[in-house]
């Protein structure tokens, strides 16, 4: 009696590659995981060739590219997650010379009527660089602004680690000893700080030594928070050191604008899509004989927070910028409408820095 084994599952056999005067232009879709992509390739006519699922290991995105250019010639690829899951399979297409489209993920009304599975999310990104609906050039993250970002996230949480830690130690001096919190409740946070970090806890209860632990934790999160700010401000003196000169415009604010625009800022085609990129041009909602524009409420919610805090301080500091808030006001407008205004006119200022190349220079209002 002959006793079979039961197959082992195996990455798909490649199909043999078509001669090269038949062969035609595929597009490749790929569905985004942490462990595995889901890959799909159709041709421009539309029709759907095949679907394989791949390891994100390197062999893995070797062979997805193998796979996908044995149907044809390939020169488009749509990916969804290319800043998160997606952007080493990203790296890699651009790297053998394939433009990548950043897909977003289905509306919900077609994700009802097709349902859903990560094959056909795969197909659908493919379709949507064939239809020419999907059209976003995704960031490179290969360059110093990518430097950035991780300094920033480092920073995010390092900042927020040293707020829980700060509110932590005045939450437990409520509850020493009377006379010991009488001397510490009046200081300043640096003082209270610097002050629990050198208190003796010998016999003191664990509520003293909590408080000398949690002051330490601050100091240790504080020197973090100052070396980020300096590798972030050095990075941006090396990238666009102009613009640090800049009435408002600090480290922070910089990078941030910097890191919404990417390593490849080309990809923004003028002023108007970076002003859409952080949430600061206004979109139609017009109707009828209603003619109107809403807030944009969408964009890069962070650089949009980044305009708004270099308006407030051309506000405080710049004589032109309150020239135009005391004109503007006697017009009528709130100091709201002007601040929006503001926002658009400082994106089309910095966009000449974060994108260099640009030679049509418009004349800033503030």
């Amino acid at each position: 009696m002959t006793v079979t084994s039961m197959p082992q599952p195996t990455l798909p056999t490649q199909p043999v590659p078509a001669p090269a005067e038949e062969a035609e232009d595929v597009i490749l879709g790929v569905d985004t995981h942490k462990d595995a992509h889901v890959a799909a390739v159709i041709t421009t006519l539309g029709a759907s060739l095949a679907q394989q699922e791949f390891p994100t290991t390197a062999i893995g995105y070797r062979q997805l590219l193998t796979w996908a250019r044995s149907f044809g010639f390939l020169r488009r690829a749509g990916v969804e997650c290319t800043g998160s899951f997606g952007a080493a399979l990203t790296r890699v297409l651009r790297r053998e010379g394939i433009d990548v489209i950043e897909i977003n993920q289905p509306d919900r009304a077609t994700r009802r009527k097709r349902g859903k599975t990560d094959a056909i999310d795969a197909e659908a990104a493919a379709r949507a660089v064939l239809s020419g609906r999907a059209t976003t050039v995704p960031k490179s993250a290969d360059g110093p602004v990518e430097d950035m970002r991780v300094l920033r996230l480092a920073k995010e949480s390092a900042v927020k680690a040293r707020t829980q830690a700060l509110n932590q130690l005045k939450a437990v001096l409520m509850s020493i000893d009377p006379d010991l919190r009488e001397v510490l409740s009046g200081l300043s946070n640096p003082a209270l700080v610097a002050t629990c970090a050198a208190l003796d806890v010998d016999d003191r209860g664990e509520a003293v030594f909590t408080m000398r632990l949690l002051a330490r934790r601050v100091q240790h999160l504080s020197e973090e928070v100052k070396e980020l700010t300096r590798r972030t401000t050095r990075a941006v003196r090396v990238c666009r050191p102009q613009m640090l000169d800049l009435v408002g415009v600090g480290p922070d604010s910089a990078a941030v604008l910097l890191i919404a625009a990417g390593d490849n800022p080309d990809r923004l085609v003028d002023e108007a899509c970076f002003a859409a990129l952080c949430g600061v041009s206004p979109v139609e909602q017009s109707s009828g004989k209603t003619q109107r524009r809403r807030l944009n409420r969408g964009g890069h919610r962070q650089a949009n927070a980044a305009l708004y805090r270099i308006v407030q301080t051309r506000i405080r500091w710049g004589e032109r910028t309150q020239s135009y808030l005391q004109r503007r006001t006697a017009e009528g407008m709130s100091k709201r409408e002007i601040i929006r205004c503001l926002k658009r006119y400082v994106a089309r200022e910095l966009y000449r820095y974060i994108q260099p190349r640009v030679t049509n220079r418009v004349p800033s209002a503030a």
